[in-house]
Formats: structure tokens, C-alpha cells, sequence
């Protein structure tokens, strides 16, 4: 017997606008080969590998941090090389294995939307100058905050990959 778990517009709704950017920063990545995913073709230090890794490296942050609150995103010294890290592709790194933990990441994320309790569920964010003092998330603003970073980083892939090779996300 299999049961049918019926989700509410909203969570609905959360999950499709996530899709759709994900769709979005992936497919910057069609056809490339790992030398062009890891080029800079600007004058920035970003490349199309890095962009998606920092992408999938922030998403999984702010789910743990809506399981496990905010000690769970505590800066320390190694959570700053992995930033820094995340922007790049590392050598034995690939476009296909970037992908996949995405995948892994993204998968994790829309299971949580789907099941979470309560996205009324809130957490104090960590302390950080680019918090205000005592502020606290929900789930759902987290969620949504998630959505906004993947298609503000989708920008900036599109950007990258008409550099390379004058392919476009869109039009």
C-alpha cells in the first residue's frame, strides 16, 4: 500500500520556486567541460563550478541551521577555508560531482520542506555585524532566503557562462 502526502500551496509553492532556480544556475553548467566550469572569464575570481559548490555549500548551512540552530553555522577557521573554497573549483573536482552534491543538497532541502512541522519554526540567528542583534528566522524565511541566493548566483552564472562561450540561460 502507498499513501499519497498531500503538501499545502504554500510548501507547494516553496518547492517550485526552488526548482525553477536550481533549474536555472544548473543549466549554466549544460555542455561544459571541467576546464571551462572552472575558468575565470572575467574580471572576477568566480567560475561556473564555484558559483554552483557555493551555492550548494550555503544551502546546506541554512538547513542545518534551521535543524540545528544557529551553533550549528558558527564560524570557526575551517568554515572559512570551505567558504573560500567554495567559490572554486578544487583540483579532482568536476562538473559532474558539483552537480551531484548539489543534488544531494538540494534533495535534503525539499525533503525538509516538505515534512518540516511548522515552517513558523524559528531560530536566533548566529551572531554576525550582518545580522541585527536578536533577530530570529522561520523556516519559511529561510527557505525563501535560500530561493533569493540561488537565483541572485544564477545572475552572476548566466554572466560567467556568455563569457565563455556566448551560450545564454535564457532567450
Amino acid at each position: 500500500m502507498t499513501t499519497t502526502q498531500t503538501l499545502s500551496a504554500e510548501r507547494a509553492d516553496l518547492l517550485d520556486l526552488l526548482a525553477k532556480h536550481r533549474f536555472f544556475l544548473r543549466h549554466t553548467l549544460r555542455g561544459l567541460t571541467d576546464e571551462q566550469a572552472a575558468s575565470r572569464p572575467t574580471v572576477s575570481e568566480l567560475c561556473l563550478g564555484g558559483l554552483v559548490k557555493h551555492v550548494a555549500l550555503t544551502e546546506k548551512n541554512w538547513v542545518s541551521f534551521v535543524v540545528d540552530g544557529p551553533a550549528a553555522t558558527a564560524p570557526d577557521e575551517d568554515s572559512y577555508t570551505e567558504h573560500a573554497n567554495s567559490f572554486r573549483m578544487l583540483p579532482g573536482e568536476t562538473v559532474e560531482s558539483i552537480l551531484a552534491e548539489y543534488d544531494r543538497t538540494a534533495a535534503r532541502t525539499d525533503e525538509l520542506v516538505r515534512t518540516l512541522p511548522d515552517l513558523d519554526a524559528s531560530q536566533p540567528l548566529p551572531e554576525a555585524p550582518w545580522f541585527e542583534p536578536g533577530a530570529r528566522w522561520t523556516a519559511r524565511r529561510v527557505f525563501l532566503h535560500i530561493a533569493t541566493e540561488t537565483a541572485q548566483h544564477s545572475g552572476h552564472a548566466d554572466i560567467l557562462r556568455e563569457a565563455i562561450d556566448g551560450a545564454k540561460s535564457m532567450g
